[in-house]
């Protein structure tokens, strides 16, 4: 009996030290020299634009790209395709789209979110753990809680080199949304886009506007 408590006890310990490792140790990104694949969360409305403005800015090495949207979402699908044509990458072995379920719908019960987040949180898991994404591309949407704690999860049990990104919103100025204060300490990298921000949460980085 005394046996299986050690063993109990030890496994919880070895749980506790790897989330510490990965939580606390902040590995150098990728270099600009070899390929990195990324994994873009794309939201709706605003989300859709900032994050494909985002993309815009990465170079031909990150590849593939892959693309997470909301089963609901049908204009965003549509602004990922025009945006991988018109980036001149339109070749379907370049990027992907993958389609999870909307952890929260518009004005959705808080109670009822929490169904619907479990249900996206099993759809991401499998997605996550077979894409291996060396980065993990976010802006806000709630689509983006299961995705980057699978990734987390990634990252605890392979020790793995996937990096989580979170940029916030522009339209965010003095408080971090939801989204982004449950990713606060998951994410390898939070980046603001106004400096009150980061004066009020100082694990941020202030890098002015981008989008």
């Amino acid at each position: 009996m005394d046996n299986t408590w050690s063993w109990i006890v030890l496994t919880i310990l070895i749980f506790i030290v790897s989330v510490l490792y990965v939580a606390l140790k902040r590995q150098p990104l990728f270099s600009c020299s070899r390929e990195a694949s990324v994994l873009a969360i794309v939201g709706s409305g605003g989300h859709t634009t900032e994050i494909l403005t985002l993309m815009s800015g990465l170079g031909e090495h990150y590849t593939p790209r892959y693309y997470v949207i909301a089963n609901t979402d049908t204009m965003s699908e549509e602004k990922v395709h025009d945006f991988e044509v018109k980036r001149g990458q339109g070749n379907s072995k370049n990027y992907e789209i993958h389609k999870i379920p909307r952890s929260r719908e518009v004005k959705q019960s808080w109670v009822t979110t929490v169904l619907s987040t479990l249900r996206a949180t099993l759809v991401s898991f499998p997605l996550v753990f077979r894409l291996r994404p060396n980065i993990i591309l976010c802006n806000g949407p709630g689509t983006c809680i299961p995705i980057c704690i699978a990734g987390f999860v990634l990252k605890i049990f392979t020790l793995g080199r996937t990096q989580i990104i979170y940029v916030e919103s522009i339209c965010r100025v003095e408080t971090l949304s939801m989204s982004a204060r449950l990713l606060y300490y998951v994410a390898d990298d939070m980046f603001v886009q106004w400096e009150s921000l980061q004066k009020r949460y100082p694990r941020c980085k202030y890098i002015g506007r981008l989008v």
